[in-house]
């Protein structure tokens, strides 16, 4: 994939201020550790997470995307009026209908001729919406165009506690910890047509690839399917996700730079998917990557899902560790799996 006209006019974040510590997260674990004789700080020793934010309880994932929107568009000085596309591309969605863009567009005031839908594809939604933007806007569908997420790990965290403490056995333990690492928050990118734009920061390429055999060592979802009566589950086979996750990232980023044009060395930073520290070495390693050319912010937000990279890359940009005309590539995968990688000219 190549674009020559969609412009990343400005990205907006919006942070939960309650704090979960892994510390607090060992303490509510202490039945599961003292069965397995596990010690405490073992969480914060093997994902190098300290802490992660949550939402209070009831937030509406609309609602803190619109929040997330709202900045995109201030920040770029774009009106409601000027959006063609609004999608909603989080894991945490507020119904099985409508679709929780409905409500961000509302409440941003968007509607009328614009195209409003939800994208769900586990951790890789929010950029496979903005590879949907960016095409519409490539073919002049559209001169502005919305993608926005929001992602809750309240819920999850706490189910899973009491599951792991209510069948304290190893493989549950496995089986439970990388949901422990789950961050919340929600982020909204405004892709622009480039007649349209005041930004330099430009999409330029994009490939994505898949290896759908693995479906199955990541699931979170109600056991018995979304129609069944169970609680919502979750369970992460964590080391094949990092074996096959890794193979695949290697693949993808290989054919990134063969569709970019671009050398390894001509990449200038690189933004991950924050899932944690093992998982951040591995890639990086694989694909030939100094990890001073990454920003990470997984120590202290956790992974956040769909939001992960693109706060991750709204902080960076904030920090001064992106710049003016740097050659910047995003690395996103997900469930399934699913690997989708950017090119971009910041």
């Amino acid at each position: 994939m190549r674009w020559s006209k969609v412009h990343v006019e400005a990205i907006g974040v919006e942070l939960p201020d309650e704090i979960l510590t892994s510390a607090e997260i060992d303490a509510r674990l202490a039945p599961i550790h003292e069965a397995l004789r596990i010690a405490p700080g073992q969480l914060e020793a093997l994902t190098g997470i300290r802490e992660r934010r949550r939402w209070p309880r009831g937030s509406s994932m609309g609602a803190v995307a619109a929040r997330a929107g709202r900045k995109a568009l201030e920040r770029a000085g774009v009106s409601a009026d000027d959006v063609g596309a609004v999608l909603f591309c989080g894991v945490s969605r507020d119904n099985l209908e409508p679709a929780t863009a409905c409500s961000v567009a509302a409440e941003l005031g968007i509607g009328g001729e614009a195209f409003v839908s939800d994208v769900s594809n586990a951790c890789l939604g929010l950029l496979n919406g903005l590879v949907d933007v960016a095409n519409r806007i490539e073919l002049g569908q559209l001169r502005a165009g919305l993608v926005v997420s929001a992602e809750s790990s309240r819920e999850i965290i706490d189910a899973t506690i009491a599951r792991m403490n209510a069948e304290p056995t190893m493989e549950r333990y496995r089986l439970g910890l990388a949901t422990m690492t789950g961050g919340s928050g929600a982020a909204a990118v405004l892709l622009t047509s480039a007649d349209f734009s005041a930004s330099e920061r430009r999409l330029v390429s994009g490939v994505a690839l898949a290896a759908p055999q693995h479906h199955r060592i990541c699931r979170w979802g109600p056991s018995q399917g979304l129609l069944g009566e169970s609680l919502n589950e979750m369970d992460t086979d964590a080391s094949q996700v990092l074996e096959h996750g890794v193979e695949l990232g290697r693949a993808t980023w290989d054919r990134l730079l063969t569709t970019s044009g671009w050398r390894r060395e001509d990449v200038d930073r690189v933004i991950c998917h924050q899932v944690g520290a093992a998982n951040r070495r591995e890639i990086l390693s694989t694909i030939g990557v100094p990890e001073t050319k990454d920003f990470s912010t997984f120590s202290t937000l956790g992974n956040m899902g769909t939001v992960s990279l693109p706060i991750t890359a709204a902080l960076a940009d904030d920090a001064g560790f992106l710049q003016a005309g740097q050659r910047v590539a995003f690395l996103g995968i997900g469930s399934g799996l699913n690997c989708l990688m950017l090119g971009l000219h910041w």
